[in-house]
This record gives structure tokens, sequence and C-alpha cells, in this order.
């Protein structure tokens, strides 16, 4: 597990920056946090990233996001007004993940069994100034995601000294 702070929103971004450097073209993230924690902002640092060019938002009434980018396949998914998981087949989610994609879901306990396992869950805490981010693998690939974005992050706070 990588516990991180951030101490503003660009902060925030940066850090979704090092997610997007370090992710798979197939891997599953949840992003666990009180409303304004900051998952939409982590989301947007991680698809601007990758090659997003454009605004980010909340997909909290879409419930699913779609982003293609560089032929990569993105989703972020905000499930906070998912009333039952069954729902999500109804959005197609089995379709989408017949192809690698990456897959941002934010609210994750609202989608229940409907959603895939998670190779990072990351937790998204308030500070007094700032946010707290607990990143722990919960797959293989996750553990070889959590080892990179920790090497990643070592190597650009070695060089900021």
């Amino acid at each position: 597990m990588l516990e991180l702070e951030a101490g503003s929103e660009a902060e925030q971004e940066r850090l979704g920056a090092a997610l997007a450097a370090i992710c798979p073209d197939r891997c599953v993230l949840f992003l666990e946090g009180d409303l304004g924690a900051g998952k939409t902002t982590l989301a947007r640092g991680l698809l601007q990233a990758l090659g997003h060019r454009g605004p980010v938002k909340s997909p909290t009434y879409t419930l699913i996001e779609p982003y293609e980018i560089a032929g990569r396949q993105c989703y972020h998914l905000d499930l906070y007004r998912l009333s039952d998981f069954s729902e999500l087949e109804y959005l197609g989610l089995g379709d989408l993940l017949q192809t690698p994609a990456v897959l941002l879901v934010e609210w994750p306990e609202r989608g229940g069994s409907g959603l895939p396992a998670p190779d990072l869950l990351i937790r998204i805490g308030h500070l007094h100034q700032g946010r707290r981010l607990s990143v722990m693998a919960l797959s293989d690939p996750g553990r070889v995601m959590l080892e990179r974005l920790g090497d990643r992050l070592a190597t650009r706070t070695a060089a900021a000294e």
C-alpha cells in the first residue's frame, strides 16, 4: 500500500498523471471517498495525461462517460446515483468490458457484484489542507502497477530535491 498526500488540486491531478503512466491497456481502478474528496480530480489528471483534450466532469447523471484516447478505451463511471447494481447491465457495462479498457469507478460500493474486480483501490480522504490518498493493490496486475507507481513517485521526488 502507498500513502500519498496532495496539498492542492493540481497535486492531485499530478498523481492522476502518475497513475496514467503506469496503467496498462486493461485495468480497473476503484476511487473511494466522500463527496468533494477529489475522485473526479484524480480521474481528470489521469485522462488528460493519457492525452484527452477537453473537460473531464463527473458522469453523475450519465453514469458512464466513454473516452477514446489515441486508440485506447477509457470509461469513467460515477455510481453515486445508481439504485441497484443490475442497472450496470442495462447501461451496457458488460459489452464495454469485452475489449481492453481503463475503467475508473467512483462510488464502486454501489456497483456491488456488477463490477469487475479492481486492480487498484484508491481511497481519498480529507486532510486539514489537501487530501490523503491510500493506494492498495488488489490483484497481481495491481501489485505490478503499485510497485511501478511507487518507483515513479520516488524518482520524481528525488529529481525535485
